[in-house]
């Protein structure tokens, strides 16, 4: 059964009404159709992490390849596959800790900042860090895709791009249009050299680092 598509917004004119009164002087917000967008070119890093320190607690804001994004609010199935793969984490590998949206450093042409949904890391990693912490203790990058209209080009296509440009080995995919996961891994030249993909129900072995092999058959209950 495949879930039917449902845009959930990324951010109403009151929540962008007070990011932009709270943005630098330097950075002048829109929003058109929706979409928050920087006026005058580019944001610099610098600016970006300002804006996101001021944020409205409820607007999580991620720089993309150079462009300026906002983390759509999860879905309350959105939110127990991230739980479920928590579990199975610690279970498996109680020596690691999968860390939900943590921000991370992630150099790709543009200097960006990510924060997916689960960064797994060994226990204490991000200890002593900012809110954006460099990746090279993490193993693993988590993204479970949402029905907004941005999820294709930035979990499917931008996120990995960046991940693997990070060196991060394994960047796992939950694909809730189609109910598969995407299991990338070998980065190389800011892309993973191998990409399976499979079903809810399957068997997923996640590869070293990481060395977890999933049942994936409860996912199926997180299908609508």
């Amino acid at each position: 059964m495949t879930p039917s598509p449902v845009d959930h917004a990324q951010m109403s004119v009151e929540e962008f009404e007070e990011l932009a009164r709270r943005a630098p002087e330097t950075v002048t917000l829109e929003f058109i159709n929706g979409k928050l967008k920087v006026k005058y070119g580019p944001i610099q890093v610098e600016d970006f992490e300002e804006l996101a320190r001021k944020a409205p607690e409820t607007v999580t804001l991620e720089l993309i390849n150079g462009k300026l994004k906002v983390k759509p609010v999860p879905d309350g199935d959105h939110g127990e596959i991230v739980m479920w793969l928590l579990r199975q984490c610690m279970q498996l590998r109680p020596e690691l800790a999968l860390y939900p949206e943590q921000g991370l450093v992630i150099p790709t042409y543009r200097a960006g900042r990510a924060k997916p949904d689960g960064a797994l890391a060994p226990v204490d990693y991000f200890a002593g860090q900012g809110e954006w912490a460099h990746p090279t203790g993490v193993l693993m990058a988590v993204e479970v895709t949402s029905y907004d209209s941005d999820t294709d080009r930035r979990d499917r296509i931008e996120k990995g791009a960046g991940y693997a440009a990070a060196g991060i080995p394994v960047f796992l995919l939950v694909d809730r249009r189609d109910c598969t996961l995407h299991v990338h891994s070998e980065p190389e030249n800011g892309t993973y050299q191998q990409q399976p993909s499979y079903k809810y129900g399957d068997t997923v072995p996640l590869p070293a680092p990481v060395d977890i092999t999933l049942d994936t058959e409860k996912l199926k209950d997180y299908v609508r």
